[in-house]
């Protein structure tokens, strides 16, 4: 697997983003092509860190970018001892998706 980075969350746990994930954020959301740095200040920072209502193994973590004035929403996998980012895109409020 090509991992384009991993970073430890506010909890220790190592996320790790795959460029196979990254090329699937960047094709369904092409205005986060040059946002990785946020994405990982999102996993090292959130603001939130919600459950999500529809798979017990994925946690979404938000974080407020004043000059979008949005949120940015990263889904993390959680499965047995590996946590990987599957998606992220710009979102209104915080909410518990996916």
């Amino acid at each position: 697997m090509d991992i384009l980075f991993e970073i430890k969350d506010k909890n220790e746990k190592l996320i790790y983003l795959s460029r196979e994930r990254w090329k699937h954020i960047v094709s369904e959301h092409p205005y986060l092509s040059n946002s990785l740095e946020k994405i990982k200040e999102t996993i090292l920072n959130p603001l939130a860190i919600r459950s999500s209502i529809y798979n017990e193994n994925l946690k979404l973590y938000f974080r407020y970018y004043k000059e979008r004035k949005e949120y940015l929403m990263v889904a993390v996998k959680y499965l047995n001892s590996r946590a990987f980012i599957i998606t992220s895109y710009y979102i209104r409020s915080i909410k518990d998706e996916e």
